[in-house]
């Protein structure tokens, strides 16, 4: 049983379980009922998403400095009591069940995965790639 981090709209792997979408807005052009059919989640959780301001901040960076400036201030968002009660719900979860969280950025570096992975991890989630 585990978490595995993903690109929502991605195909599924087989032992995926449950996926949960941690944007902040859902997919453009499809309807809600397509949602999971289409590969991109199950579930929204958008708590889990940065703020509308750190995706811009996001998709303006362009050096390993603004990434990693952008890191440290999604990590402080994320220091908030809900947020913290999902990651451990989700770290929980994970020992259980087989589940997987994301985004729609192409590349996990430059978005907010990476750090949500590591925020995972210190919440004690068994994690797979």
């Amino acid at each position: 049983m585990a978490i595995r981090v993903v690109r929502l709209g991605s195909p599924r792997a087989p032992d995926e379980g449950v996926r949960i979408g941690t944007v902040r807005r859902p997919p453009r052009g499809v309807r809600k009922e397509e949602f999971g059919t289409r590969d991109y989640y199950d579930t929204w959780l958008p708590e889990l998403s940065p703020s509308p301001d750190l995706v811009t901040r996001a998709q303006a960076a362009e050096t390993d400095r603004d990434r990693a400036a952008f890191a440290r201030a999604y990590r402080a968002e994320m220091k908030v009591p809900a947020a913290q009660h999902l990651l451990g719900l989700l770290a929980t979860l994970s020992r259980h069940t087989d589940l997987s969280v994301g985004c729609y950025c192409e590349d996990e570096t430059r978005c907010h995965r990476s750090a949500l992975r590591g925020l995972l991890a210190e919440a004690g989630a068994e994690l797979t790639t």
